[in-house]
């Protein structure tokens, strides 16, 4: 599964930016055609990804589509436009049942089987930005084609009602009820866009927030905030060597037919070493160490 600390949108319909966004070493650029770009640029948008998807060379960074929400009228010609050029994944936004998925799914496959193409080289993102999402997230997050989960904050505040502020305390529950799921689930959870983009701080600290919560990355709408991103949910040098610590000093007392174990004076058990393993595995997956 390919890391995605940063997921980066750029409009399909504009190549310079999307031509820009291949110098980031962003993990994953997203060419959108939905709230990125203009009514009446839909189809310069599927125009622009499947000639991009064609054209450019990506290098390291994961190329995703999104398309228009399911019942928008967009979304079939948005996902046949871009489906014959192959891209890494396809990110369906507003997503409110299993059944949108299997929709998608199926077109998918039936591209990756008509191309000679590997089943399931195509993965699946999915948006969960509406009071319904939340409650269906169980069905949602059981699709075998799904990557991820994407929370769109300010869409589920507006879906519900609420009124935003920059701690964002009233979307804390649908923001751990979408981490929740993608850990039953083994999926990956990416946290709402900073929409800001200007006060990288805001941006540091709500990355910072999202990885304590959780979350493997997050949404990004500029390149400034790229790298303020990537560095919150990549551990860092003292925590990488403690984690490492810990998970040696583990084996060494299981080793030893010991369990429950001191260590720095704090006293370690099981779930203090799942914690220590899921940081030496986040940091091999940015390519700090060999975990």
């Amino acid at each position: 599964m390919h890391p995605r600390r940063a997921l980066l949108y750029m409009p399909g319909d504009d190549r310079h930016k999307i031509e820009k966004a291949l110098a980031l070493n962003v993990d994953c650029i997203c060419m959108d055609m939905e709230d990125g770009v203009a009514f009446n640029r839909k189809a310069e948008a599927r125009r622009g990804i499947a000639l991009a998807l064609g054209e450019l060379a990506f290098g390291r960074s994961e190329k995703l589509a999104r398309l228009n929400a399911p019942g928008s009228g967009l979304e079939a010609q948005d996902i046949e436009a871009v489906l014959p050029c192959h891209p890494d994944g396809i990110v369906l936004p507003k997503v409110e049942s299993l059944e949108q998925l299997q929709w998608a799914s199926g077109l998918i496959e039936a591209a990756e089987l008509e191309r000679g193409w590997p089943l399931h080289s195509i993965r699946m993102l999915a948006g969960v930005e509406t009071a319904r999402a939340i409650l269906n997230l169980k069905e949602i997050a059981s699709h075998p084609r799904l990557d991820g989960l994407i929370f769109g904050g300010e869409d589920y505040a507006a879906n519900v009602g609420a009124r935003r502020s920059p701690e964002a305390t009233e979307l804390l529950y649908a923001r751990s009820a979408v981490v929740t799921a993608c850990a039953a689930f083994g999926l990956q959870a990416i946290d709402m866009v900073s929409i800001d983009f200007r006060d990288l701080d805001m941006v540091r600290r709500q990355a910072a927030f999202g990885a304590q919560l959780g979350y493997s990355g997050k949404q990004v709408i500029h390149p400034a905030q790229v790298a303020p991103v990537q560095e919150a949910f990549t551990p860092d040098d003292d925590s990488i060597e403690k984690a490492r610590r810990l998970v040696q000093a583990f084996e060494t007392h299981q080793q030893e037919g010991r369990g429950a174990f001191a260590l720095d004076g704090k006293m370690i058990d099981l779930p203090l070493v799942k914690a220590a393993q899921n940081i030496l595995e986040r940091a091999q997956a940015a390519g700090k160490g060999e975990g």
